[in-house]
């Protein structure tokens, strides 16, 4: 059943803008009101100290599905009464398991069914998909990216550089903020795109920056790249699941992502890729093959010569991780049911209540300043808000983890906060002003 219709126009009575307040009951007023507040119950809330935590780390792993036991249990169930014959005769058949969640996908990032495939985990198919469209060629050989990207992507996009022969250090060019800010403007990123744009093979951006949860204008820097002769990939990670995203229609390249952080899909759970139909009928594509991408009409001919499925799916190296596939679903049928239009309605002011929050603290406590560093923009930020102490920022991260708010440490002083719309509710987010009352 859909709640999409129902839920959407609930949101746009219920949830206009208004003056917030900070009490608890407001706070469970709002949450009464919230249309998606039955999808808390469909996950396990860590506990602290015999009371339900505060989790605000779903930006670092998501919680677990009540349901995902039973997607497991059942593939458990067959592999004990077919063995092998599972792969055909399963309730749900592995060899055909990774197309069962790809329409939900492709609505989470805005893609058509066959330009998505669930598959391996993230830094490996961001190798993969950078040996397919990172082609360095005379001047045209170098990758753009933000500053302070998460490392793996720098430690991928350095080593990509030095396989091609490159060199690193000329080779990459990092947007950094400029003096005084922590985040980027969008026109001094197009800017770069322009002066760059007879040297640029690739523009390679996180959808979300990890460390200040800023949300960068994909389509704007899509359209600059394409008309700057360069191919465009974003890494999806703090995206996929959290912002609004429509990969087609911005006419992307690729893009990838993991599951374990909105997705809910389990520590180091399968990642995915996106690649636009216009590249499904290149067959020249240089790529690193495997036999799960080759067409399945012929695999199991075993034939000498590699021929690509369409659509993403030509990417896979490997059987589909079934199990870890089975939780994926379990994850992915809830944000089908919840409508991930309504999820970010519910998250654009589920995280202004936050910032309202600590705006509040910070008047009442001057000295002890939590300091935003997230864009205030809604449609510059997702669920994220990243904040850095006045002073003593690891003590205060380290007194609302023992007072059961499980936020996120990132060095050297960032705070990282994700009140997540399909399972944090108002009054969690009322709780960590409490928290922070009972620190200082």
């Amino acid at each position: 059943m859909s709640y999409h219709p129902k839920i959407q126009r609930l949101y746009l009575s219920r949830l206009l803008k208004m003056n917030f307040e900070n009490t608890l009951s407001f706070a469970q007023q709002f949450d009464e009101k919230d249309p998606l507040k039955i999808f808390r119950d469909r996950f396990h809330i860590p506990q602290h100290n015999g009371n339900t935590a505060v989790y605000l780390c779903g930006n670092s792993l998501g919680l677990l599905p009540k349901s995902a036991r039973g997607f497991v249990e059942q593939e458990f169930l067959d592999w004990e009464k077919f063995g092998v014959e599972g792969h055909f005769n399963a309730k749900n058949p592995w060899f055909p398991y990774h197309h069962f969640g790809r329409k939900m996908l492709a609505e989470i990032v805005g893609a058509k069914e066959e330009e998505v495939v669930a598959m391996n985990s993230l830094t490996a198919n961001l190798h993969l998909l950078m040996v397919s469209f990172y082609q360095p060629k005379g001047a045209r050989k170098k990758i753009m990216m933000e500053a302070n990207a998460f490392p793996s992507d720098q430690y991928a996009i350095e080593t990509q550089v030095k396989f091609h022969g490159g060199n690193p250090e000329t080779d990459i060019i990092e947007i950094s903020p400029r003096e005084g800010e922590y985040t980027l403007r969008t026109e001094d990123v197009l800017a770069q795109i322009e002066k760059n744009k007879n040297e640029l093979a690739l523009i390679l951006f996180g959808g979300v920056n990890y460390l200040s949860g800023q949300y960068f204008d994909l389509k704007s820097i899509s359209k600059a790249g394409h008309v700057a002769g360069a191919t465009v990939g974003f890494d999806l990670a703090h995206a996929a699941g959290n912002t609004p995203v429509q990969l087609h229609d911005w006419n992307v390249d690729f893009a990838c992502w993991c599951s374990y952080k909105y997705l809910n899909s389990g520590a180091g759970g399968v990642g995915g890729i996106f690649v636009h139909e216009k590249h499904s009928a290149n067959n020249d594509l240089p790529r690193f093959s495997g036999w799960w991408g080759n067409d399945e009409q012929t695999r199991f001919q075993m034939k000498k010569g590699f021929f690509p499925q369409a659509g993403a799916g030509a990417w896979q190296v490997s059987n589909a991780p079934v199990f870890a596939l089975a939780i994926h679903r379990a994850s992915l049928e809830i944000f089908a049911e919840a409508g991930i239009k309504n999820l970010r309605a519910k998250s654009e002011k589920l995280t202004a209540y936050l910032e309202f929050i600590i705006n509040d603290f910070n008047q009442k406590n001057a000295e002890h300043e939590l300091k935003i560093i997230t864009p205030k923009n809604l449609p510059e930020r997702g669920c994220q808000l990243s904040l850095i102490a006045k002073k003593d920022g690891k003590k205060i991260f380290e007194q609302l983890t023992s007072h059961g708010v499980i936020a996120d440490w990132r060095e050297p002083n960032v705070i990282r906060m994700s009140p997540v719309p399909l399972y944090n509710s108002f009054e969690d987010v009322f709780m960590v002003g409490e928290v922070l009352k009972k620190i200082f």
